[in-house]
């Protein structure tokens, strides 16, 4: 049997996200727009609460085209509110079209939001060793000045915490312990 991180337990779709997505390199700006959003939904709370909730913040989102959400108006936000599919936090659904106006200003200025974020790590992922989990920082120098950098740009819900799970999900940093299968797979995945 795989040896994993300890973090994703046996549940199902905790492996199953452990597995095929975090610490994968992302480039693309819809999935990055994704993360962005599901991160911030997560503040204060598990992140297999949100893994739950994904498919409706999906459906409610309009895919996370971050053009759609950017246009959406008070109405529709409190509309979002009454729906169980997503974590019905005012802060937290009124912050995915303001982020969602940042993101668009950062590709305007950018020419994608993955060459703005990759640039923070200079193209590169990250390429930890931890042994264990305990090992694992909360956050570090580089998420402080990327969401110091999100903060002034206008980004909502991007703390440094939020911001370096932002970054091992995207796979801008390989934090899979070196026991685990899946570090060495995530490091020949780096471009």
């Amino acid at each position: 049997m795989a040896k994993r991180c300890t973090w994703c337990g046996d549940d199902e779709l905790y492996v199953s996200y452990h597995d095929e997505e975090w610490g994968v390199p992302l480039y693309d700006d819809d999935t990055l727009f994704e993360f962005l959003l599901l991160e911030g939904a997560q503040a204060g709370l598990a992140w297999i609460t949100v893994l739950r909730k994904r498919e409706g913040y999906r459906a409610l989102f309009d895919g996370f085209d971050a053009t759609k959400v950017a246009r959406y108006t008070d109405k529709k936000l409190d509309k979002l509110l009454q729906d169980p599919r997503i974590i019905r936090n005012r802060l937290k659904v009124y912050s995915a079209r303001q982020n969602a106006r940042a993101f668009l200003e950062v590709q305007a200025e950018w020419g994608s939001f993955s060459d703005y974020m990759w640039n923070f790590v200079d193209g590169k992922p990250i390429q930890n060793r931890w042994k264990s989990m305990k090992e694992l920082p909360a956050s570090t120098p580089q998420s402080d000045t990327i969401s110091k950098d999100l903060k002034k740009r206008g980004f909502n819900f991007v703390g440094s915490t939020i911001v370096y799970a932002h970054m091992q999900a995207t796979g801008m940093v390989n934090d899979h312990t070196t026991d685990c299968f899946r570090h060495a797979e995530c490091k020949k995945l780096a471009r």
